[in-house]
């Protein structure tokens, strides 16, 4: 076949192959994937360090944490966290996002169990952190259904809470829509408004993984399948929802804003 092309199309022929092969190696490279990796442990441990602090804090200093502040802490530190990381590892910090943008086809279902491991060792550390250096059980720092309502109501409540913001964090990761670094306003805002009205109810978790730390540390799994049903089942219906309104993703815009910025796999080469 390569007689058949001309000098020029052969030149290109390998400078295309090298490129294919070079991929192939840098996917390869645990310099590369440990990169993210240690992203999203690192990102995850400053998320629970402020999302279980904020209830462990209260504990231990009474009257000095409110509502309020316990619930717009966590949205704060997410703006900040995918700000300075989010071109590493996509700043997921969620098991739902990772499924999510896997199901999306924005992210490779190959990382996806990495992505899970190092999310929920990130919260175990904080919450074990929190725990030596603040003094109170990390059962403090967890999430728990209002006392006189169910399970179910609160499995509910955590599944239209993640349903939103999945559809955010798709929506601004989307090449219609991409909004550059104004997406980590928009995801930290929506956590924010979230806890602010959903809290009282299921504690406004959206994240198995911010539950699993200090359910784990605390020794305390009590309705914890509420915290991952809800935000696995929320995550899954934004998915469809994204197709209705965007189609099929794939595109550079969504795989880039999922993955990082190193060396990105698109599953749709040349879509937006």
């Amino acid at each position: 076949m390569s007689d058949q092309r001309s000098p020029e199309e052969n030149v290109i022929r390998r400078v295309i192959d090298r490129d294919v092969i070079q991929r192939i190696e840098d996917f390869k490279d645990p310099h590369q994937e440990w990169r993210r990796l240690f992203s999203e442990f690192y990102g995850t441990f400053f998320l629970v360090l402020v999302a279980a602090g904020g209830g462990m804090m209260s504990q231990a200093f009474p009257g000095t944490i409110s509502r309020t502040a316990a619930v717009v802490a966590p949205g704060l530190m997410v703006m900040g966290v995918i700000l300075f990381m989010g071109k590493v590892s996509g700043a997921h910090l969620n098991p739902a996002v990772s499924l999510a943008f896997a199901a999306r086809r924005d992210f490779p279902w190959i990382r996806v169990p990495g992505y899970i491991i190092v999310q929920l060792a990130g919260a175990i550390l904080a919450c074990l952190f929190l725990q030596q250096v603040v003094g109170v059980s990390a059962i403090y720092g967890s999430n728990y259904v209002a006392s006189g309502y169910s399970a179910s109501a609160a499995m509910s409540m955590e599944v239209i809470l993640t349903l939103g913001l999945v559809s955010v964090i798709l929506g601004t990761a989307s090449g219609a829509q991409n909004v550059g670094l104004f997406g980590a306003i928009a995801v930290g805002g929506y956590i924010a408004l979230a806890g602010l009205w959903g809290s009282p109810i299921s504690g406004t978790s959206m994240n198995p993984a911010r539950t699993f730390g200090p359910d784990l540390v605390g020794a305390n799994f009590t309705d914890y399948w509420v915290y991952v049903v809800g935000p696995l089942l929320g995550a899954a219906v934004a998915v469809g929802a994204a197709f209705v309104l965007r189609g099929p993703g794939g595109g550079a815009s969504g795989s880039g804003a999922a993955q990082g910025a190193i060396d990105t796999e698109v599953a749709v080469p040349g879509k937006a």
